[in-house]
């Protein structure tokens, strides 16, 4: 095991819905340290940039429009094994297909609007991280 970083984004209709405060508990009581933490609204500029491998793909169009449709919340979270850990507590990208206990079974609604992004490896985690938080922001 080994200390890593991983980022997560709370998705606009989480936020709207008020589940910002259950959903960032499940991650502090899953042993998760919260190193950086912020609300942003992304513009649909930088949400397709954010998004700029997935260009060209059936889905993106709707992503980025869903995405930049209200206030995120993004963190960087740490903890032992965190990319995997976290991609556990956040379960399958369905809802409905997602574990009992779940982040996405809890607060999701469909597969777009599922609630949280969680990174999928350690690259795209300190990528994703980079993107929404300067070095004097990340701890």
């Amino acid at each position: 095991m080994h200390k890593e970083i991983t980022l997560t984004i709370i998705k606009p209709h989480a936020v709207r819905d008020n589940n910002t405060a259950a959903i960032l508990t499940m991650m502090s009581q899953a042993g998760f340290r919260i190193s950086a933490l912020k609300m942003i609204r992304l513009s649909t500029f930088r949400t397709g940039e954010f998004y700029a491998e997935h260009e060209g793909k059936s889905f993106c169009e709707q992503l980025v429009e869903m995405m930049s449709s209200g206030p995120i919340i993004v963190a960087i979270l740490e903890k032992d094994n965190a990319v995997s850990d976290l991609r556990q507590l956040v379960g399958n990208t369905d809802p409905e297909k997602a574990a009992p206990g779940t982040i996405r079974r809890l607060f999701g609604k469909s597969i777009r609007e599922n609630a949280i992004h969680a990174s999928d490896g350690t690259d795209n985690a300190i990528r994703e991280s980079a993107f929404f938080f300067s070095d004097m922001e990340r701890f």
